[in-house]
């Protein structure tokens, strides 16, 4: 299962952890891996790329995290706001290979 812990600081939302593999299909044939690692790039390309804002990121094998300098979250608040719609609403078509918290930090 892959799980998304969505980071809020004062109801902002700050950032995402993503670990695991959701098993809904083989490797490169995941339709759940492909949608989940899409959303995350996108979301982290844009808010560092085209905002311009720095960023704390970690990936490894089955692992992603990434938290945005809290002094830009103006800047790219609605980007991860529409990163957390885009991964809920994808949990509830994948409850088994899906799962989204989210926590303060």
């Amino acid at each position: 299962m892959t799980r998304v812990i969505i980071y809020s600081r004062a109801g902002s939302p700050a950032g995402f952890e993503i670990s695991g593999h959701s098993g809904a299909g083989f490797a490169g044939a995941d339709i759940v891996c492909a949608a989940v690692s899409s959303c995350a790039y996108m979301t982290a390309n844009t808010v560092t790329e085209i905002i311009g804002a720095n960023a704390d990121i970690e990936v490894t094998d089955g692992f992603m995290r990434f938290v945005p300098d809290k002094n830009m979250a103006e800047s790219y608040r609605d980007i991860l706001n529409g990163f957390s719609l885009h991964l809920t609403e994808l949990e509830k078509q994948y409850p088994n290979n899906l799962k989204v918290t989210f926590s303060e930090v």
